[in-house]
């Protein structure tokens, strides 16, 4: 396994749907190495992290999920697992994307999520 990481934000919503958007991305990075915990309801951003190895990434197959309310999504890693984390991200909820930068190494991508 490879030590880099696809790391998640997630702003707008609750603990609740971070955690929806992480499970979505675990049937394909596998458990979270940082998974949003319950919260009070003040915090406003849920972070979380996957180890990715250097296997080939396919996106997974897609479950229809519910959000609680509109979510901004930031990914950021790899651009294999970028790609595969917004395919398997609009495969499941429904998404618009919101823009993307792309460095040497890495890539971040942005999309809306809508409940």
């Amino acid at each position: 396994m490879s030590g880099t990481q696809l790391t998640l934000t997630v702003s707008g919503g609750n603990a609740a749907d971070a955690q929806t958007v992480v499970r979505a991305l675990e049937s394909v990075f596998g458990p979270a190495d940082e998974f949003p915990g319950d919260d009070d309801g003040h915090s406003t951003v849920h972070t979380a992290a996957f180890t990715v190895g250097t296997e080939t990434l396919t996106p997974g197959q897609p479950k229809r999920e519910q959000l609680s309310a509109p979510v901004m999504v930031t990914v950021q890693g790899t651009p294999a697992a970028v790609r595969c984390a917004d395919a398997t991200l609009t495969g499941t909820f429904t998404a618009h994307d919101r823009g993307s930068a792309s460095g040497d190494q890495e890539q971040e991508h942005q999309l809306l999520l809508e409940p």
